[in-house]
Order: C-alpha cells, then sequence, then structure tokens
C-alpha cells in the first residue's frame, strides 16, 4: 500500500502541471496587476491544484481500505503521496532545457535546484500534505464538524504553500528567505503536534 500510494502521488503530478498549464494560459489572457497576478497564480493555481490533487489520491484510493484502520495512517499515507509528488516534480526541474547555458551555469543551476528542489520544496511538500492528514483524520473521528476540520486543513495547507512559493519567487532582500525558513518550521510544528495528537486518539478512534 505504502509503495501504491507513492508511485499516485508521482504519476498526478501529470494532470496537476496540465490544469496548471492551462489556468496559467487562461490567467495570462486577463489584463490585471502584476500583484494581484502572482497572488493567483502561485496561490491558486500552483498551491491549490497540487494540495488538492495530493488530496485526492489519499480520498480515492486510501478511503475505504483495509489498511486505513487508525487516524494516524491518513497522515502517513498523506506524506507517501507527497514523497512521490516530490520525487517527479524535483526530475523534472532537474531536465529542464538548460538552453544555450555553459557547463559551469549547468552545473551552478544544477546546484541550485538540488538545494531548493530536493530540501525546501520537498519538505514543504510532505509538511503540507501532513497538516491536510491530521486535519482529515481528526474530521473523520468528529462527524459533527467534518467538513469544516478537513476543508481547514486544505485551507492552511494552501495558503501556507501558496505563501512559501510567492515569496521566494517575487520577494527580494531578506523576506525572501526569511519567510520560507518561517514557514517550514511552522509546518514542521503543526506536523509534530499532530502527530502526537493521532497518537493519543490511535486507542479511542477506530476508522472502518
Amino acid at each position: 500500500m505504502i509503495v501504491k500510494i507513492f508511485l499516485w502521488g508521482a504519476v498526478v503530478t501529470l494532470p496537476v502541471f496540465l490544469v496548471q498549464i492551462g489556468l496559467a494560459s487562461l490567467l495570462g489572457g486577463i489584463n490585471m496587476g502584476t500583484l494581484a497576478r502572482n497572488i493567483i497564480y502561485w496561490f491558486f493555481i500552483i498551491a491549490c491544484s497540487e494540495e488538492l490533487f495530493k488530496y485526492l489520491v489519499i480520498k480515492i484510493k486510501v478511503t475505504g481500505s483495509p489498511n486505513l484502520d487508525e487516524p494516524l495512517d491518513i497522515m502517513l499515507y498523506m506524506v507517501i503521496a507527497a514523497l512521490g509528488f516530490a520525487a517527479v516534480e524535483n526530475v523534472l526541474y532537474l531536465i529542464a532545457p538548460v538552453g544555450q547555458r555553459s557547463l559551469n551555469q549547468i552545473i551552478d543551476h544544477t546546484l541550485i535546484i538540488a538545494l531548493v528542489r530536493f530540501v525546501g520544496a520537498t519538505f514543504l511538500h510532505t509538511l503540507c500534505s501532513a497538516v491536510i492528514g491530521y486535519a482529515v483524520a481528526i474530521s473523520l473521528c468528529d462527524q459533527k464538524n467534518k467538513f469544516l476540520e478537513a476543508s481547514s486543513g486544505i485551507v492552511i495547507a494552501v495558503l501556507l504553500h501558496g505563501l512559501y512559493n510567492f515569496s521566494i519567487m517575487t520577494l527580494v532582500g531578506s523576506l525572501k528567505l526569511i519567510i520560507p525558513v518561517v514557514i517550514i518550521i511552522t509546518l514542521a510544528i503543526l506536523t509534530f503536534a499532530g502527530f502526537k495528537k493521532l497518537q493519543k486518539l490511535k486507542g479511542i478512534c477506530k476508522l472502518n
């Protein structure tokens, strides 16, 4: 099941990229300011599509499975799907066309991508998915507020994911580094706290 979810997380990158290309094309035909365009692109087109598709992997492939019987399982499966997604995304960035770059420029490009993508982006994907996994797990243990709890996790993940991308791609100066670092630390704290809470629910919330 772990291998299956990892592979589905990898496969889902294709529809995500197609959706992003299509929406970006539509956005390009709309007349608006640069700030508004960047916000829509990084928060809604990029962050929202990626988080929703990773969630759909779990919703479709894990919900109802006999391999899902504890709240913590959802959080773990979300992380696994995110790792599959990040693996393919990172490789695609590495093999992007290098054009007329010199050998040194290609090496520098690869090192930068390895640092930014393999470290920052991988942490971002896995931690955002962990937050969603926690929220979904809590929602399944509390049918009364099921929709609110699950959707709040998705919204938080999308906002932090979007802010991370927006910061590193559009801001300048120290904020370009400070904001992403703060976001990763915040996500890590939320993930750790969520993991501990789901461990406590292990004995009192069984999933069918």
